[in-house]
């Protein structure tokens, strides 16, 4: 006999074949469920093949021909029998334990395994009555997947029961926290695929487990996917021991089941033991902390489920392997519509299913296997929170007037613009402490927010220090999030908003861009939604951007990038919204508009540090509430044509160009001037391009049709000639903005090294307005000598000039 080497004993150990290994033993389903269970997810696997190849003859009731064959073959099996297979036994549960419980599926192209139960519990067809439960709703069922006009092969918003795409892969675990916080009794299942958990943002998620009050919060049950491939690729976490994956995800802080093997029935047991444990273990974890008042961090169950990638899909194709390997990841045998010998392979595997057996004449599922599924509300694709419209509050708001500055005349005191918003925010928690929180990642405190501490604290169930007491600002009931992972933070603000609460975070400006591809997607989310009826409207996204470009002196160039805003404007202008006011009163009247609004990702830019203040509260209500305007009190072209437009928006850009316009009047006087100030960025979209742009008339009027515009912006220049290049004097308009230029400097310094300081700006009107390119040379070398000397003072002095820092409105 050939002795068993090392490697062959580790490659069965972690093999996704033979009868069912699992750390829970017990066979709880009795024969007849076995066989019910079993025959359910028959006919979701039949489903899950039917959508991917089929546009007619849905129930094979004829031989299978070309003509019921779909043109394009797309769609995703691999992970779907794995997913079906999960959604069934949770549903059991469900029904058993009268749970109320959402499905999240990581796994990117799984929506077939996810599509498939929502169909068969009654769910899709309740909303989508053209795809009813009978042969010709399955028929359109079937045709509309990965087809034109129909749906996608993720979890889309157009999927009941769905509040996560997982398109992109890694958010998986942070979205399903999200949805658990102040939701005592939910159970969230988050399908991890094994692609997936080879991600970063999916490896910080793990630590979700230390966020999650047993007492005030529902629970997450990750379940860890393991087939084995990716597109043409082993998976890392498939392919290391039993022993090392047990000890990674045990020092994550979970307590993990595993559930391994392929054979059905014994896969079926285990797997209904196993679930019946792990729900077991929330309910007691979460009834003794509800008992005694003591939250403690509880080293919550999961599960592994290691199965075959495409699972039941033949073993082999021409002599290649397919079930258990990386071909059955995407269509299985792609060239059924070339090949009559894999049209006959297809119709063979399909009917292995024994549809005959799972539908009745009319095409509907069997009585028996219906009676399977909850019913209402707790079937997973009818859940009200992966609707969450439907649950959300409007937030009980402060006047948020009563927090702003009273200025007895505009731009002569400096305040921090971020502070007073974090005692509005304050209160706005102390009034919803049920539906509202505040993301960051360690960063609220840096940000001037901290005022929130005062009314609750930062979560923390992880060990406690003594020296904590001593201005840590921790608390086990604590409602304030942060952890060191944009991702995560974002992620968790994003399920809690979709399951129907409120919520707001701040970032750095430079580092908000880790976030990039999350906003994207969130914003692709909602734009769908915007398309659906029967999705209600949820919550914005409101997002603080911070700690800005032009006040990163200490932290230098690394930290300088203002480019967030480019990514914005990339997306559907029914969603997004972009503000930058520039001091403390306009930025609250900004905050509360954005915190009542429903369905947009609202991006708001304001520095944290000292600015000066331009607006009293009802000058701030009257700018913010048209979104862009000239501020009299800066413009001197009253009655007359203007010589040049000044623009400015942005706190730092808005102070520059005030001190460029202060210094034109004072040696030009019978200059005219006009100044803009910009806090609404699409107010510069045309009407047709964006619901808050200007009219073409409305523009002209503010900018004219003839006279140069200096627009000092705070983000990368080219953004505004995006923005406005189809304006009747675009050809007129010079943008100032950060140009990639600076390090460590001092602030004054910085905005003279990309040309926005007040200096550049006054010499520019100079070279544009031909008056002055006559009369204005002593001007000019006087400009440009204040620059040198401000300049020469920084590197000697490293900080600026007392008198162009200390620079305060004249008029």
């Amino acid at each position: 006999m050939t002795p068993v080497t090392a490697a062959e004993k580790a490659s069965h150990s972690i093999s996704a074949y033979g009868t069912a290994r699992s750390t829970i033993s017990g066979t709880p389903l009795s024969a007849e469920e076995l066989r019910k269970t079993h025959a359910y997810w028959r006919a979701c696997n039949y489903l899950m093949l039917g959508m991917i190849y089929l546009q007619d003859n849905p129930l094979l009731r004829q031989p299978l021909k070309l003509e019921h064959i779909k043109n394009r073959l797309l769609g995703h099996w691999g992970a779907s029998p794995g997913l079906a297979f999960i959604y069934i036994h949770l549903s059991r549960l469900i029904k058993k334990y009268d749970l109320d419980m959402i499905f999240l599926a990581g796994p990117g192209h799984g929506a077939p395994g996810v599509l498939a139960p929502v169909y068969l519990e009654g769910a899709y067809s309740e909303i989508y009555t053209d795809k009813s439960e009978d042969e010709e709703g399955l028929r359109q069922f079937f045709k509309q997947f990965s087809f034109p006009g129909g749906v996608g092969s993720h979890c889309t918003p157009e999927t009941p029961g769905s509040i996560h795409e997982g398109g992109e892969l890694g958010y998986v675990l942070s979205h399903a926290c999200g949805a658990a916080f102040d939701n005592p009794e939910l159970i969230v299942a988050a399908v991890v695929g094994d692609g997936e958990a080879e991600t970063g943002p999916l490896a910080t998620t793990w630590h979700i487990n230390k966020f999650l009050n047993p007492i005030r919060d529902g629970a997450v049950l990750p379940v860890l996917h393991l087939n084995g491939y990716k597109i043409n690729n082993p998976t890392l976490l498939a392919r290391i021991s039993h022993e090392e994956l047990e000890n990674l995800l045990r020092g994550y802080g979970w307590t993990p089941s595993f559930v391994e093997g392929s054979d059905p029935e014994s896969m079926h047991q285990a797997m209904a033991a196993t679930t019946e444990h792990c729900i077991s273990e929330i309910r007691r974890h979460q009834q003794e902390a509800r008992k005694t008042g003591v939250a403690e961090r509880i080293r919550w169950p999961m599960i592994v489920l290691r199965t075959p990638k495409g699972w039941t899909a033949p073993k082999e194709v021409d002599g290649h392997r397919l079930e258990g390997f990386w071909r059955a990841h995407q269509v299985p045998m792609a060239d059924v519509r070339k090949n009559p010998q894999r049209l006959q392979q297809l119709e063979k595997w399909m009917r292995s299913y024994k549809p005959e057996e799972l539908f009745d004449e009319s095409g509907k599922l069997v009585a028996e296997l219906k009676a399977l599924a909850p019913t209402g509300a707790r079937r997973m694709g009818a859940n009200p929170h992966a609707n969450g419209g439907k649950l959300k509050r409007a937030l009980r708001l402060p006047d948020f007037q009563e927090y702003g500055l009273k200025l007895e005349k505009p731009g002569t005191i400096e305040a921090e613009n971020t502070r007073p918003l974090g005692v509005f925010l304050r209160d706005v928690m102390k009034l919803n402490m049920k539906n509202f929180r505040v993301f960051g990642p360690d960063e609220n405190t840096s940000n001037k927010l901290n005022d929130i501490y005062a009314v609750s604290k930062k979560f923390w169930i992880a060990e406690d220090f003594p020296e904590d007491a001593d201005g840590g600002e921790l608390a086990r009931d604590g409602r304030v999030i942060e952890m060191l992972s944009e991702h995560t933070v974002e992620g968790m603000l994003e399920g809690y908003l979709l399951t129907g609460r409120h919520g707001f975070i701040s970032s750095y400006e430079s580092f908000i861009h880790v976030i990039d591809s999350m906003f994207n997607q969130h914003a692709k989310w909602l734009s769908i939604c915007n398309h659906l009826s029967w999705r209600e409207k949820v919550a914005s996204l409101n997002i603080l951007v911070t700690s800005t470009v032009w006040r990163q002196d200490h932290n230098g160039f690394t930290h300088q990038d203002p480019g967030f805003l480019d990514v914005v404007v990339n997306k559907s202008s029914a969603v997004t919204r972009i503000y930058l006011p520039p001091d403390v009163n306009s930025l609250l009247s900004v905050a509360n508009h954005c915190l009542k609004s429903e369905n947009y990702v609202n991006v708001i830019v304001c520095d944290k540090q000292m600015h000066l203040q331009y607006l009293d509260m009802e000058a701030a209500i009257t700018h913010c509430t048209k979104g862009i305007g000239m501020w009299e009190k800066a413009c001197n072209d009253q009655g007359n044509e203007p010589d040049v437009v000044l623009a400015s928006a942005g706190d730092i850009p808005t102070q520059e160009a005030l001190a460029a316009i202060a210094m034109l009047r004072e040696e030009f006087p019978d200059l005219k001037i006009r100044y803009v100030n910009v806090i609404d960025l699409f107010k510069l979209q045309p009407s047709s391009e964006h619901p808050h742009g200007l009219s073409d008339q409305d523009f002209d009027s503010l900018f004219t049709v003839d006279k140069p515009v200096i627009f000092n912006f705070h983000g990368y220049p080219w953004l505004i000639h995006r923005l406005a290049y189809s304006r009747t004097n675009h050809r007129n308009m010079h943008v100032r903005g950060y140009k990639e230029q600076g390090n460590i400097n001092t602030p004054l310094e910085l905005a003279i090294e990309n040309d926005i300081d007040r200096f550049s700006l006054a010499m520019d009107v100079i070279k544009r307005v031909p008056k002055l390119q006559r009369i204005g040379a002593h001007a000019k070398e006087k400009f440009l000598n204040e620059q040198i000397s401000c300049r020469n003072y920084a590197y000697e002095h490293g900080t600026d000039r007392p008198d162009a820092a200390a620079w305060k409105w004249p008029y």
